[in-house]
């Protein structure tokens, strides 16, 4: 949306918002080349407090986009490589005894950062997921009965290759549940591929890493994020989610529908798509926005559609198209 369209918002200032999100784009954009939804999801979902699912084949730089985006943010970075022997004390951390003090002392695992990067998180074992769960959906970690609160921000980021790659687990329902979004990412175009080939020809020996600036304060994030929730949502819009939501439980290609967690993080998303834009009130279209990303992990095909070659997203559009936008 233009900057002129900003005039009219009086309620809630959000130009600031709006050039945060431009400058980390541009920063972002410096290093990754294309990939403009996958950019503005993460940042959405920070804005939200929302975890994320990164799903692609290797090499098209979902670690890399993970990790500079953690760049762009002023706060704590670690980075987990889930495998089949990794065990809950790996990520959270483990009682030592201290000689000193005669006594045992909690040392922190790399679960206790600000913005965590988990790679392959489908190649670990149900134990090692579970532990990880809880510290996503409650953010907080128990270990030897003494409960650790995570500090803010908190967000995972986690990728994972398709499941037809050799030695993966498909992640349970109501482990997919707990991600805000799952972003699918494609290979580039041919003129994006050109580009990206130009750019390491032209970047010599520079790490990426160094060509990214933070951007964002904590403190900053915080206002912000105060900011999307007073975002207005009339009665119709909230009509108009729970009636695509509703839809998903009883649609004959669908084996499993979205639960009202997803018509939840519809509302917080279309609030935030609205503040990016310089927007103080949701309008359909940011809803038709938010609903690809939040619902490909939540809803199951039937057995039939899949072997037709039918995709979440086909039946998401239905069903989008289906419904009457208000007006």
């Amino acid at each position: 949306m233009e900057n002129n369209d900003l005039n009219f918002d009086s309620r809630i200032p959000l130009a600031e918002l709006n050039e945060s999100v431009n400058l980390i784009k541009g920063e972002l954009g410096k290093v990754i080349i294309g990939q403009q939804n996958f950019m503005e999801l993460l940042i959405v979902s920070l804005l939200v407090d929302g975890h994320v699912l990164i799903e692609g084949v290797p090499g098209i730089a979902k670690t890399i986009t993970a990790k500079l985006f953690a760049k762009t943010l002023k706060t704590g970075f670690n980075r987990i490589q889930f495998t089949p022997d990794l065990m809950p004390s790996d990520i959270l951390g483990t009682s030592v005894f201290n000689v000193k003090e005669s006594d045992f002392e909690f040392k922190k695992g790399p679960i206790f950062s600000n913005i965590i990067l988990i790679d392959e998180i489908n190649r670990a074992p149900a134990k090692t997921q579970a532990a990880l769960f809880e510290t996503m959906e409650e953010r907080q970690a128990t270990v030897d009965g003494t409960t650790y609160k995570m500090a803010n921000p908190f967000m995972v980021l986690a990728t994972q290759n398709p499941i037809e790659q050799e030695g993966t687990y498909s992640l349970p329902e109501a482990q997919l549940d707990r991600f805000l979004f799952k972003i699918k990412v494609d290979y580039p175009s041919v003129e994006e591929e050109v580009e990206i080939i130009q750019t390491h020809h032209e970047r010599k020996s520079t790490e990426p890493t160094e060509l990214v600036k933070p951007i964002l304060l904590p403190k900053k994030l915080e206002d912000y994020k105060n900011k999307v929730h007073h975002v207005l949502v009339e009665e119709k819009i909230i009509r108009y989610i729970a009636e695509i939501i509703s839809r998903t439980r009883n649609h004959p290609h669908l084996y499993l529908g979205a639960s009202p967690r997803a018509s939840i993080a519809a509302m917080h998303v279309a609030k935030a798509f609205a503040a990016i834009n310089g927007r103080d009130f949701v309008i359909p279209e940011d809803v038709k926005k938010a609903l690809p990303p939040i619902l490909n992990h939540r809803i199951i095909l039937t057995p039939e559609r899949e072997m037709e070659g039918m995709t979440t997203e086909n039946v998401i559009g239905m069903i989008v198209e289906s419904v009457e936008i208000p007006r």
